[in-house]
């Protein structure tokens, strides 16, 4: 095996060479103390760090005050919830409204909430996975606190109306939690005009470091500090900061804004030649996700009669990596329940790759991924009882 091709960014990227670049400073140059403003090696480190705040701040059109750094997505999903939750015990407000289809990050979150006597209203989606947004009106309450709703899902790609949910909430006063972790460099994000009050990201999902993320917290939203101890994160969030990484988060940021245009087309057209591929060359298959209103680089398909972990055991020996789903559940047996949420049955759903793409993919790459499932759904079909039992009823 001498091709290795990486198909798994929706799990994580590579951090990229001007990213690294950057961060490497910050380990044995500037190694200062941002809250050491006494000298200037921790200036330089308070610099930096504020310079990656108003970095990430005008990437989504926030005020530099209101971003807040994390050591990632699922910290962030969970400050929103848990920060909402608790800033609001005792006062009357106790609901949250979600859907079936986020992270698990809010979904356990939900769970734990409940020890608290939070009620959740878990909203249904459509075979595409979009949420009804009458359903959504109709879901809310006098109690309800907080409706969070991921803009992009990580599994199948779907793209959320997340504009006219920002309304709604605005409407009724309830505060709007995005979890905007895989949207984050593909899709156009703006907190004013999309009505967001909190926003979670990550940075190793665009080129940057791992164990670094954001939580954007409009000013005036009632959430509760996520540590307590120093002042650091305008007291919000207590320890002392990564710099070298908040520093790589800043520059994959800087990078995802100078080449947002060009990064959206070719992955589209990328998706686009890979789904096209698939369909045209292997029957009995089901593109999960909207066709159109999806990631650019996300491509989820099921292969019917044939399980998923046997693909990618194949693929991985063509020096293909791809997945099943979220790597948060990569261990699980059971279906997506994504997928499943979206109506897919379970032996159809234990079938699902999901393909994510990065700038470094080529159409030839893309023509030897199609090549190469095409002979593995024939290789696995072959030997499926459920394949071989369904041509016999036939």
């Amino acid at each position: 095996m001498s091709r290795k091709l990486y198909l798994d960014n929706a799990a994580t990227t590579r951090v990229k060479r001007e990213v690294k670049d950057e961060m490497d400073k910050y380990f044995d140059e500037f190694y200062g103390n941002p809250s050491s403003q006494l000298y200037e090696l921790g200036r330089k480190s308070k610099e930096a760090v504020e310079k990656a705040r108003k970095t990430v701040a005008d990437f989504i059109n926030a005020d530099e005050k209101e971003i807040y750094f994390t050591a990632g997505g699922s910290e962030s999903d969970n400050w929103a919830l848990k920060g909402t939750a608790f800033a609001n015990l005792n006062k009357g407000k106790n609901h949250i409204i979600t859907t079936k289809i986020e992270h698990h990050a809010i979904l356990h979150t939900c769970e734990y909430l409940e020890k608290f006597g939070i009620e959740t209203t878990y909203l249904n989606v459509d075979k595409y996975g979009m949420v009804d947004l009458e359903e959504l009106k109709q879901a809310i309450r006098p109690e309800t606190m907080i409706i969070s709703v991921m803009f992009a899902n990580n599994e199948i790609g779907t793209i959320q109306p997340i504009e006219q949910i920002g309304e709604i909430a605005r409407e009724h006063g309830i505060t709007f939690h995005v979890d905007a972790v895989q949207a984050l460099g593909s899709v156009k994000i703006d907190v004013k005009k999309q009505h967001i009050d909190l926003l979670s990201m990550s940075a190793h999902k665009i080129g940057g470091p791992k164990g670094v993320g954001g939580m954007f917290i409009r000013k005036g939203v009632k959430i509760d500090n996520l540590i307590h101890g120093g002042g650091q994160e305008r007291g919000r969030r207590a320890g002392t900061e990564g710099v070298q990484n908040i520093v790589g988060f800043g520059k994959a940021v800087e990078i995802a804004k100078r080449d947002f245009d060009y990064h959206v087309k070719r992955l589209t057209f990328l998706r686009n030649k890979l789904i096209g591929g698939i369909k045209n060359n292997i029957p009995d298959v089901v593109l999960n996700g909207h066709p159109t209103k999806r990631l650019p680089n996300n491509v989820n398909f099921s292969f019917k009669y044939i399980e998923g972990e046997s693909i990618l055991l194949l693929l991985d020996m063509e020096g293909i990596a791809a997945s099943s789903g979220s790597a948060c559940t990569s261990g699980s047996l059971d279906p997506s329940h994504v997928l499943l949420a979206t109506g897919l049955d379970h032996g159809t759903a234990h079938g699902s790759i999901r393909f994510t793409l990065s700038e470094e993919v080529t159409e030839e790459d893309i023509d030897f991924t199609v090549e190469t499932m095409k002979k593995i759904v024939i290789r696995l079909r072959a030997m499926s009882p459920i394949k071989n039992d369904n041509d016999l009823k036939k």
